[in-house]
């Protein structure tokens, strides 16, 4: 049965050494474990042992063979060429192995080089041969005898491969079997997300192999095999897995391009570095590719995903005993796009309402029929602060956060165009009423003073009363205020849930009306007003609101103010 797994030159010198009838070695277990354990063995070989994978590399336009042997005739036979990030061409044939030395005439061996001559000048038949980038497989339930030659090259570029091959494909079975539908499905499809789904490999469900899944996301194009991804996902041309001990070995994964060597395996090959000859590489921009293994789930959602963007999905069945894998039948899908902003259009001195969601956004615009020197931005934020930016034709003239009542004067442009961009805050939803205008006197939303919170007096609460004092501006205005009985166990918490400065009188009650006022003073500093309120009941507790209502009917509510009647007067 068997697959060499000395070095051709020792092949050839075994050969003529007895001249009585020999064979070549066969599979001894225990010594093929040994040998395999042992890395420096296959260093620089060009056998290919029986049942274990290897990884080895090709320079561009430059040949590689190697060798095994059958030893009977209708041996099983697979072979399995792995391309890595180039395609490559290859050849399997086959020759019969040398005549053994005759003892029965001189008793001398053949010349060595004579043996040499005769085992690789023949060119042996063909059995296969495959141009391409595909994982391709060679497979006979009953091969020759002979010595095996498999010929590679890479026309292409520098590039890895790998080599399987065994003398027992049926009890083997080192790559995960794909199900009979080997397609992954898109399930769900959303602007950042993608849901994969596919069958389970029987080599899992069946043969209850330890198997896991991996799947690689990129923007390209679609991988054949693993070992394609991890070339990709490399930082230089050089890059090798590292192996594990008795499953995937190779010359290039102990002391190649950099890596350190065990034993003096690295002097040996320290031209690399330093030789003129040597292939110098150059590292690589990293790509965005993405590779994330999930246990043995066969359900996915990809998540992070940008919108409107094609991304490419391939699937990796990976047998986590032999770590070699198959690959499923890769998809691809464009996320959906974002959705398309509505646009509201601002009339010039009317006052609009908007609602932004949580961390939302959204868009107005404003264009001024008529020529102008001056536009004005009024916005009254009901809820939280709330970041406005204004460009004028495309360019950003103002970019803020806005908090209560404020107001932008902006220098005007014949014919120009204002694209606002509000966006709401990390907490809640927001709520703002906006105007634009590109008349100065025109102004909707009352002026506020910085402060707009409510004073009580302490020393002047009664049983029946409280005095309150709040500011005003130098602007006359109009100042209603109202009161509301709450339990004792009102707390700040529910009073800032009800702190929309955007609800007016006109959501009151009329019971709740205390009385409203005008009032103003040119002097800011002196701009005080009192208010006694009256008819309480003692030891109870009240909600004071006041309301400053503009010129165009439109008010905005100071900070609530909680107070207390005294119990025992």
């Amino acid at each position: 049965m068997l697959l060499l797994r000395c070095p051709l030159p020792l092949l050839l010198l075994l050969l003529p050494l007895h001249s009585r009838p020999q064979k070549l070695p066969t599979r001894d277990e225990e010594l093929f474990q040994m040998q395999i354990r042992d890395k420096a063995f296959f260093h620089d070989s060009s056998v290919i042992p029986d049942g274990a994978e290897i990884s080895s590399y090709l320079f561009r336009d430059t040949p590689k063979r190697y060798f095994f042997v059958v030893e009977e005739d209708n041996t099983p036979l697979a072979v399995t060429v792995t391309p890595c990030d180039a395609p490559l061409e290859w050849k399997l044939s086959v020759q019969e192995l040398p005549e053994e030395a005759s003892g029965e005439g001189s008793g001398d061996p053949e010349p060595l080089e004579q043996q040499k001559q005769q085992i690789t000048n023949e060119e042996g038949t063909e059995l296969f041969s495959y141009k391409g980038n595909d994982v391709e497989y060679f497979v006979s339930s009953s091969s020759p005898s002979g010595l095996y030659q498999l010929d590679l090259l890479s026309t292409e570029k520098d590039t890895h491969f790998k080599v399987y091959a065994t003398t027992t494909p049926e009890s083997d079975q080192p790559y995960p079997e794909l199900p009979y539908d080997p397609r992954i499905d898109v399930t769900s499809l959303g602007r950042t997300t993608v849901t994969l789904a596919w069958k389970p490999s029987p080599t899992a469900s069946l043969l209850r192999q330890p198997i896991q899944y991996c799947i690689v996301i990129n923007k390209e194009h679609n991988f054949k095999s693993l070992c394609a991804v991890e070339a990709k996902l490399s930082s230089d041309d050089a890059f090798m897995m590292a192996p594990k001990p008795g499953l995937d070995f190779s010359p290039f994964d102990f002391a190649h391009f950099g890596f350190p060597a065990d034993n003096n395996s690295g002097k040996e090959r320290s031209f690399l570095k330093s030789s003129k000859f040597g292939r110098q590489t150059s590292p690589k921009p990293r790509v965005d590719l993405h590779r994330v293994c999930i246990g043995n789930k066969n359900i996915f959602t990809v998540s992070d995903l940008k919108p409107d963007t094609q991304y490419y999905f391939d699937m990796f069945a990976v047998n986590t005993n032999t770590n070699m894998s198959t690959a499923y039948v890769g998809t691809f899908a464009r996320t959906k796009e974002e959705a398309k902003q509505k646009t509201v259009d601002l009339k010039d001195g009317k006052v609009t309402d908007v609602f932004i969601k949580r961390k939302g956004t959204k868009f107005l615009r404003f264009a001024p029929v008529s020529s102008h020197q001056k536009v004005t931005f009024s916005i009254h934020s009901c809820l939280d602060a709330v970041q406005i930016q204004v460009r004028r034709d495309g360019k950003l003239l103002l970019s803020q956060s806005v908090e209560g009542v404020r107001q932008f004067q902006l220098r005007g442009k014949a014919k120009a165009k204002y694209l606002i961009r509000l966006k709401g805050n990390k907490k809640g939803a927001s709520m703002l009423k906006i105007l634009a205008t590109t008349r100065p006197n025109k102004q909707s939303f009352p002026s506020l003073p910085e402060d707009t919170r409510i004073k009580a007096f302490d020393k002047l609460r009664t049983c029946s009363s409280v005095t309150v004092a709040w500011l005003g501006t130098q602007e006359r205005n109009k100042f209603c205020i109202y009161k509301r009985e709450v339990d004792d166990n009102y707390n700040e918490e529910q009073k800032k849930r009800e702190q929309n400065q955007c609800l007016g009188p006109d959501t009151r009650k009329k019971s709740e009306k205390v009385l409203c006022k005008y009032f103003h003073s040119q002097n800011i500093q002196k701009a005080v007003t009192t208010e006694t309120i009256r008819g309480l009941q003692p030891g109870k507790s009240y909600l004071l609101d006041v309301y400053v209502i503009g010129h165009g009917g439109h008010s905005v509510k100071y900070q609530s103010k909680l107070v207390k009647t005294r119990k025992f007067c």
